[in-house]
């Protein structure tokens, strides 16, 4: 199966489930990616790989015009259904790839991505194409997780990560995250961190991991109550397993 037909069938799987997660429907932590956008109400805003449409409607609470991009029809019809009970009309959905994206350049005050970058073969050619589409002066916002500088936990991480969602390609480091953008000739203006919280039995109900792979995850996520290996913070409450991801934003401004 091509990665392509990996990310179609994973995010067709999550799209409502996707939508309802604690940790991606947090408004206050898109929010976060609309202050390090600095967004006004005059402004145009592309969120790529856009899921079920989180950030671009809350974007759409904001700007003139949101749109969101995706490879995955099923999440569009999922941002679709959350769009209308938003009663939002100034938001469009556009189905495409990251890393070709279907329009001018210069096209966009607002270019953002949110967790999608673990998913690409190439997020350095996804960064060049959302460059591309931004206004000069515009801002560039990449949100992930990232891994541990730790390579014993980085690896450890991103072992466990893609065989809970075989999607996954690999989640960088936080010094990763920031070369690719000054590798593009980005200055980064903002950066924050923050956690995105999770509970394991939530975790693997709603990212379909193949059912042989569900044991080993439970045994790796336990095993790190001892040693912290996958860089999450595991700690057990009662029968709950909670953990945590790293999420790093980084802004950027296109000067020219």
């Amino acid at each position: 199966m091509s990665h392509d037909d990996l990310i179609h069938q994973q995010f067709s799987l999550q799209a409502v489930p996707f939508s309802e997660a604690r940790g991606m429907s947090d408004a206050e932590a898109i929010d976060l990616l609309i202050g390090a956008a600095a967004a006004r109400a005059e402004h145009r805003s592309l969120d790529v790989a856009c899921g079920p449409g989180l950030v671009a409607l809350q974007f759409a609470k904001v700007v003139q015009q949101a749109v969101g991009l995706d490879t995955t029809q099923a999440m569009l019809d999922r941002a679709k259904v959350l769009q209308e009970r938003q009663s939002a009309s100034n938001v469009e959905w556009v189905l495409g790839q990251a890393d070709e994206l279907p329009f001018p350049d210069a096209s966009f005050d607002i270019v953002t991505c949110r967790f999608a970058f673990h998913h690409m073969l190439n997020p350095a050619a996804a960064l060049q194409e959302m460059i591309r589409v931004a206004r000069p002066g515009g801002t560039v916002v990449i949100c992930d997780g990232i891994a541990s500088a730790d390579k014993a936990k980085a690896d450890a991480f991103n072992g466990f990560e893609r065989m809970r969602d075989p999607s996954t390609v690999r989640f960088l480091t936080a010094d990763e995250l920031r070369a690719l953008l000054s590798e593009a000739g980005m200055n980064t203006v903002s950066e924050r961190s923050y956690g995105v919280a999770a509970e394991l039995e939530g975790l693997l109900r709603t990212s379909f991991p193949r059912p042989e792979d569900v044991p080993t995850l439970r045994e790796i996520m336990m095993a790190s109550l001892d040693d912290d290996r996958l860089g999450m913070a595991t700690k057990a409450v009662g029968d709950r397993i909670l953990f945590s991801y790293p999420a790093l934003i980084l802004a950027s401004r296109r000067d020219h």
